[in-house]
């Protein structure tokens, strides 16, 4: 026991920041420069898709449709999340005020870091409505398949905030404390070098994994369906990022509403929160039934079979007016009956389908068929035993060989 508490005490107290941020390719014209950021973000991407991917195939959606989406989503969804971070925070582009004193150029360098997901949010969903379109699919069973999995792509794309030591909260003597390097440019001016503060890109990871999980057995329990799981999501991540963004002490823009002036992204938050809340209620309200598909109404998949069962289905097709002339000839022969007392009920029991027939006379149907397509009749003019009356190709026992 007391070298457990003795392992404990040597322990760090605190995270330390890494030194690493990335990484150089050489090229012939020069390097490429991989950052930790990016990666960060694409393995969230990947590992997100990943998911949706499982999600969405259980919905029985149309084969490859997911990447139709991913493609179209994505591009927006990065280039929203750009210009949310660009108008949140906008003192390094514009300069203090909007006095120009800002760099322009640093607008497309998302490899320094800077997304605002409430932007790749709206972006996202407008670039996922037109491949759903494309697609013939609804955009609400996309969001619902899709919504854990965009919980966990934030997961794991906020460690990029780890590795480039930015957005990061105010000072703590918590025990998880979070190391920045004092020569960072994003190191609080005038505080001392030892300061640890909130790792909160750390809250932030873990409460979306949280919640993915939250996700998940929600949605297995009650299945929701238009868009619902969605908001969920939207209620679940908001909670979360409105304690979290309080914590922060990053530059970004203050907005003052009701008497208290606060971050943007709080604001935001608490707005979001408020929304989809009520449109989660609504929809939950509604209780009108609704067709359990993920497709737009017309662009379900046919219900027909492939070429190679066409002849099938036109034979089976056929099946209907074989049956109906077997019946006509059936009547014609009970006529027959009626008006010429010649007829010996062992002709007429011969007309019958296998099934109707008494028995000892299951091959009877076939011979008197071929017998009454070749007009075959008796000397004396009148119906005989071996008589019926005339059918057209296609009767009741010819049917019955086809199939």
């Amino acid at each position: 026991m007391q070298s457990l508490l003795h392992v404990a005490a040597m322990a760090p107290m605190s995270i330390p920041s890494p030194s690493w941020s990335g990484f150089d390719i050489p090229l012939p014209w020069g390097t490429l420069r991989i950052h930790a950021y990016a990666l960060c973000i694409l393995l969230g991407i990947i590992l997100g898709l990943w998911l949706t991917a499982v999600r969405w195939k259980r919905r029985g959606t149309p084969e490859g449709s997911l990447w139709d989406i991913a493609i179209w989503a994505i591009p927006f969804g990065i280039v929203g999340g750009r210009l949310y971070h660009v108008i949140s925070s906008p003192d390094a582009y514009f300069g203090p005020g909007f006095n120009g004193t800002g760099d322009l150029s640093l607008i497309p360098q998302i490899w320094r870091g800077g997304l605002g997901i409430w932007g790749a949010v709206v972006l996202g969903v407008v670039g996922a409505w037109l491949g759903c379109r494309r697609s013939g699919v609804k955009l609400t069973a996309f969001l619902d398949a899709a919504a854990p999995g965009l919980l966990l792509a934030q997961a794991i794309g906020r460690w990029g905030n780890w590795f480039n030591q930015e957005l990061f909260g105010g000072p703590t003597t918590l025990p998880w404390g979070l190391q920045i390097d004092p020569n960072s440019p994003n190191f609080p001016a005038g505080m001392p070098s030892d300061t640890l503060f909130h790792p909160t890109f750390l809250y932030e990871s873990l409460w979306n994994i949280v919640g993915v999980v939250v996700l998940l057995v929600l949605d297995r329990r009650f299945h929701f369906r238009r868009g619902r799981l969605f908001w969920l999501y939207a209620i679940y991540y908001t909670l979360g990022r409105v304690w979290i963004e309080a914590l922060r002490i990053d530059d970004a823009e203050q907005i003052n509403l009701f008497g208290i002036t606060t971050r943007l992204n709080v604001w935001t938050s608490i707005f979001v929160f408020v929304a989809a809340l009520i449109i989660f209620i609504a929809l939950s309200l509604r209780g009108r039934p609704e067709p359990d598909t993920a497709y737009l109404p017309g662009r379900e998949p046919s219900a027909g079979t492939t070429d190679e069962d066409e002849p099938a289905a036109n034979s089976n097709a056929d099946e209907p007016t074989a049956a109906t002339e077997a019946d006509s000839t059936i009547v014609t022969d009970a006529k027959a009956h009626d008006t010429d007392g010649s007829v010996s009920d062992t002709g007429a029991h011969g007309n019958l389908r296998n099934n109707q027939s008494d028995l000892g006379h299951t091959a009877e149907p076939t011979e008197t068929a071929e017998e009454s397509h070749a007009g075959v009749t008796s000397d004396s003019g009148s119906a005989s035993t071996e008589t019926t009356a005339s059918s057209a190709p296609g009767s009741g026992p010819e049917a019955g060989s086809t199939k």
